[in-house]
């Protein structure tokens, strides 16, 4: 049954046009603003490149305003940067582009980090990644496509704060602004197309540690007793080469095979991820099933020391399979050290998403709740485009998305690669926006584009907020319990990679919260959240409190 990759390479060698280049360029996503220059004055809107109107057929512009005084326009990730003088100075760019990600693994790594008494490293700190693991509640749509549910708050004053250091303290005039997508919910696992799996399973020495390989092996366990018998699965394995394990083979029939192969899995020597992941790739090919959904799963650490090591020269080599039979790749981290942004690029790059799994809890919701019931896609190279009226809207953030960024002239040029996005999923993209004086009317339109994955025709869903929709304050009663623990999610992520987002709260505050919300929706997911949140307030030393003070205007991007 076993086929070493030199044996492998002989054989693909017969069908080599199969397997060829990667998809070039990387994706990432947009943190856009209009920024004072921290005196107070309105903002120069009349100043900075306005983007949106490229000949590729861009996004629709926001619209105009009149555009008083003088500042600058904010780079992405909040950084100020003063504008050169022109003769004719340009408005500037209202819209945010970005490509849909599902994505969770930075916040199951994140929690795996705390649980060991250790901070996560701030550049493996995603927010969205962190706000899109928990449900939010949004209105679905009653058919294919998306529904865009847009609402908001006032961020206010702190709880416990006092007048001066809290609605006087330059937060008050800020909201939070959710940007809520939403698929049709998951059909039954009978109701699904049969799906054809290759897993590449990583078995370098590095996987011996306790809590790797062998979560790998449960994981897979439970899957084959999850999967239907019409589906299929193969498994290839790398350390310093990549072996075949196990052909595409029907479950029906085969299951106790395909455990005993699962079983015989033991650690090897270095990490070639690079040899693993194309081999995958052959035998999803080799394999691959016509009306069946076809998907390579690598479950690895990432932590690839040998052969290649470059996720954009991995991804080269299988991108005419990528393209050609629509292979996706589906990425599950394990490990207390892991590589999770090399994992983030290798599926960015196959048109996948990542997750992590750190116990065997999480295997079983990844691999019994989520897998088998996601296995479709509903959309291929979906994006949102965030239009800001500049008539309301003074200054915008995005939190997060910073590499998923998609110029906003791509917006509607559909051989720009956006993300992919399945049944009953959920993508969730939360702005600190701050509104003009007196401001009144639309703030900001939200536009999701995506193909359908079976006649690749583009479709557009809209949903637009106004200014009464954030006028509630954020902690307050009348705010629904799912926007506070987005808020939540937010502000906790901002907070271990050093941001500084207006009005956020110290951690343990943050974890009082989180506490609460976790009794008023009986979830979970978000007792789990505060817990995470203590952890990182006592590794801290508690020095994460807050003085109630949001940053003044010049330090927000």
């Amino acid at each position: 049954m076993h086929r070493t990759s030199r044996r492998n390479q002989r054989r693909a060698g017969g069908r080599a046009g199969a397997v060829a280049l990667l998809l070039a360029g990387a994706l990432a996503l947009t943190a856009c603003s209009a920024s004072d220059d921290g005196s107070g004055t309105a903002p120069d809107l009349s100043s900075g490149k306005r983007q949106g109107q490229g000949a590729t057929g861009g996004g629709a512009p926001a619209p105009d305003a009149a555009a008083p005084g003088t500042g600058r326009s904010a780079a992405p990730g909040g950084e100020g940067a003063a504008d050169t003088a022109r003769t004719k100075p340009e408005a500037p760019d209202y819209l945010s582009t970005f490509a849909l990600d599902v994505d969770t693994a930075s916040y199951g790594y994140a929690r795996r980090t705390l649980g060991d008494g250790r901070l996560p490293s701030p550049g493996d700190v995603r927010p969205e990644e962190f706000v899109n693991s928990f449900r939010q509640g949004y209105e679905r749509p009653k058919g294919p496509g998306f529904a865009v549910n847009v609402d908001g708050a006032r961020i206010g004053a702190r709880k416990g704060a006092d007048k001066a250091g809290g609605e006087g303290s330059g937060a008050s005039d800020w909201s939070l602004l959710r940007v809520g997508l939403a698929t049709e919910a998951a059909p039954t696992t009978a109701e699904r197309p049969p799906a054809a799996l290759t897993f590449v399973v990583d078995i370098s020495g590095s996987m011996a540690e306790s809590g790797r390989l062998d979560l790998v092996r449960t994981s897979l366990d439970i899957l084959t007793d999850e999967l239907r018998d019409d589906d299929s699965l193969a498994l290839v394995t790398f350390s310093d080469e990549a072996e075949t394990r196990l052909p595409m083979t029907r479950l029906g029939g085969n299951r106790n095979r395909i455990k005993d192969v699962v079983e015989d899995l033991r650690p090897a020597r270095s990490t070639n991820v690079g040899a693993g992941v194309t081999l995958g790739y052959e035998e999803s090919v080799e394999g691959h099933r016509e009306g069946a959904t076809n998907r390579v799963v690598l479950l690895s650490d990432a932590l690839a020391n040998t052969g290649d090591t470059e996720a954009e020269s991995i991804l080269e080599k299988i991108d005419s399979a990528r393209r050609e039979y629509g292979i996706t790749l589906f990425g599950v981290g394990v490990g207390s050290d892991y590589g999770d942004a090399f994992m983030e690029r290798l599926t960015n790059k196959g048109d996948g998403n990542t997750t992590y799994v750190g116990d065997e809890e999480q295997a079983r919701k990844v691999f019994v709740d989520q897998l088998p019931a996601h296995l479709e896609i509903r959309a291929r190279d979906a994006k949102a485009q965030v239009a800001f009226d500049r008539k309301t809207v003074r200054q915008f953030r995005l939190i997060g998305y910073e590499n998923r960024k998609v110029a906003d002239e791509d917006f509607r040029d559909d051989g720009v690669d956006g993300g992919e996005v399945g049944p009953g999923h959920t993508v969730t993209a939360l702005y600190a926006v701050r509104l003009r004086e007196g401001a009144s009317g639309t703030v900001a339109t939200a536009t999701v584009r995506w193909l359908d994955p079976a006649s690749r025709k583009a479709r557009e869903e809209t949903g637009t907020v106004r200014t009464g929709a954030l006028e509630g304050p954020l902690w307050g009663d009348a705010t629904g319990d799912r926007l506070q623990v987005t808020a939540v999610a937010a502000y906790f992520a901002e907070h271990l990679r050093g941001g500084d987002l207006p009005g956020a709260p110290g951690l343990s505050e943050l974890a009082s919260r989180a506490s609460d919300l976790a009794e008023s929706t009986e979830d979970s997911s978000v007792r789990k959240l505060a817990t995470a949140i203590g952890q990182a307030d006592r590794i801290a030393g508690g020095a994460g409190t807050g003085d109630g003070r949001g940053p003044d205007e010049g330090e927000i991007g």
